[in-house]
């Protein structure tokens, strides 16, 4: 099969296999893991697929720290661009999840700066549909991020 093209809920496959709409299949990416979806359409050696869920090379990421779910808005800047205002969803040390606005590539640099705080340099790890993890280049010190969780649960003085 030969994908001709990808978006945040699916993707169009050129195929000699036929598929029935509706059917589900497991789609295996080289050294990315397989994906879960469901065939769309399929007509004249092409197949529309939808996603089911999220990948499962994402859930085997090992967590390098706990995670604290917040709901706050940070500012996210991509090389050459203008931030905007993202939402975070989870936090940590050593990194965040994010709903995207503009949506970078896995292993992009990006930026996201939380109020009170310096621009923090990242790595995007994954993107699933309109969300994303990043990676801190280098971990919040403990106090700060216990600082910052506060911060934007709504409580507590600024930085």
């Amino acid at each position: 099969m030969k994908l001709t093209d990808l978006s945040y809920d699916g993707c169009g496959l050129e195929t000699t296999a036929e598929f029935t709409p509706g059917e589900r299949i497991e789609l295996s990416i080289l050294r990315r893991g397989a994906i879960a979806a469901r065939v769309r359409w399929c007509m004249d050696g092409r197949a529309g697929l939808t996603f089911d869920a999220v990948p499962a090379a994402q859930k085997r990421l090992s967590r390098a720290s706990k995670r604290t779910e917040v709901t706050a808005e940070v500012a996210l800047r991509r090389p050459g661009r203008s931030s905007n205002r993202v939402r975070v969803l989870e936090v940590s040390v050593s990194g965040c999840k994010l709903e995207l606005v503009d949506r970078p590539d896995v292993d992009e640099q990006v930026w996201v700066r939380f109020d009170g705080l310096e621009p923090i340099e990242a790595t995007v790890r994954w993107i699933a549909g309109v969300k994303a993890g990043l990676k801190y280049a280098n971990p919040i010190h403990p106090a700060v991020f216990d600082l910052m969780v506060t911060k934007l649960r709504g409580g507590g003085a600024g930085f």
